[in-house]
């Protein structure tokens, strides 16, 4: 034990930051998908549909996480803030 924690729930926090680092970065190549057909004009449905879905998919994730417990749902949101730190430095540095 580390200060009182067990080994075993640091691993669990560690396995539910990674899914939320995964799933947030699904959620923001989806968000950069609905953007690319956004500025391409490409219809309104697509960019729509795509909005829809990742609202849809971040609160189903977010109440999952929460009815498992706080430290699980902080470990996954950690994971998903994560991703979106990835995912700015990314495209700023593409810019």
């Amino acid at each position: 034990m580390m200060s009182g924690v067990p080994f075993g729930h640091l691993l669990m926090a560690a396995a539910w930051a990674a899914a939320g680092l995964a799933f947030g970065l699904v959620y923001f190549a989806a968000l950069r998908w609905s953007v690319d057909l956004f500025v391409a004009r490409s219809g309104w449905l697509g960019p729509a549909l795509l909005t829809a879905g990742r609202a849809v998919a971040a609160a189903a994730l977010l109440v999952t996480l929460a009815k498992l417990g706080f430290a699980v749902l902080l470990a996954g949101f950690l994971g998903f803030l994560a991703a979106r730190g990835l995912c700015v430095r990314g495209a700023r540095r593409a810019a």
